[in-house]
């Protein structure tokens, strides 16, 4: 769905501060960011007012796409755009989508229809700077140049990534870590283990819980480095596996998906240098589990 309609106002308040309550956790100058892109409507009419007056009964929505038409065939593949300028995009994946392309699948991939995007707007390709599992949705950046990309990867040490992991169970102690390395192996697989062997990646993973409702919890997930399937390999090691997760030992699956969710980005702008703070909703599959 290209919007999301939220709760109906119980009492008349300024949307902003109606907005801040109903869209926790997400931050302040995020949810700005959406009323300023006109994502936010009432009564079926966007509006970029901070203090429009809501009254009880009002219909408010969210679109996941900013309200500009060049972006309107994105709605197809289910990508919002978060943040664009003249150096980096940054997206909303969402799950189920590659990121690029496979033997199996070269069309309906996050960097085929950014590439279509950029060219109706005549505007160069993207360049990919990092990747999310096909199953895991959230926040991706894709470059405007070969040298931007360049720079955001050896810079990648910096970018603070923050994700959103359902899982089975509720770790004990409700907040930790886990370092060790991570091997590949030939079925595709990824295998932790205390020592380094040959082609095995250190990898260093920080949770804590954050929520949690019957069998199943909410953490807040940053990784210090980037390795494919960390999370999802750490939390099954700790024996809470993401959900929906079956590679990886998973016995359940509420959402019909995968539940982790790059939630948060935050990175040196290349050009500017500016810290850019971003944020991805959690996606109502995943936050009705624990809510």
């Amino acid at each position: 769905m290209s919007a999301r309609t939220l709760p109906p106002p119980a009492a008349e308040a300024p949307l902003l501060a109606w907005l801040l309550d109903v869209l926790q956790p997400m931050k302040r100058t995020s949810i700005k960011q959406l009323l300023q892109h006109g994502q936010i409507s009432v009564n079926g009419k966007p509006t970029t007012r901070f203090d429009y007056p809501l009254r009880p009964g009002d219909t408010v929505t969210l679109s996941r796409t900013p309200n500009d038409p060049a972006r309107r065939d994105l709605d197809r593949s289910g990508i919002a755009i978060i943040h664009e300028d003249e150096a980096v995009i940054v997206i909303d994946k969402p799950a189920g989508l590659l990121t690029v392309a496979t033997e199996g699948e070269r069309v309906d991939t996050a960097f085929a229809w950014l590439n279509a995007y950029l060219n109706t707007k005549r505007l160069g390709r993207p360049f990919v700077v990092h990747r999310l599992d096909r199953e895991t949705s959230g926040l991706l950046i894709f470059a405007r140049t070969q040298e931007i990309r360049d720079q955001l990867q050896v810079d990648w040490e910096n970018v603070a990534k923050t994700y959103l992991a359902t899982v089975e169970g509720v770790p004990t102690p409700a907040e930790g870590g886990v370092q060790n390395f991570l091997t590949e192996g030939r079925d595709f697989r990824v295998r932790a283990s205390d020592h380094e062997r040959p082609g095995a990646k250190f990898a260093i993973t920080r949770y804590r819980v954050v929520a949690k409702r019957g069998t199943h919890s909410l953490l807040e997930v940053v990784i210090e480095t980037g390795r494919k399937h960390q999370i999802r390999v750490h939390l099954a090691g700790l024996g809470h596996p993401v959900i929906g997760d079956t590679v990886y030992e998973a016995k359940s699956d509420p959402a019909g998906r995968l539940g982790l969710h790059a939630w948060r980005l935050a990175f040196n702008h290349p050009v500017t240098g500016k810290r850019i703070e971003l944020e991805a909703p959690h996606p109502t599959n995943l936050r009705r589990i624990v809510s």
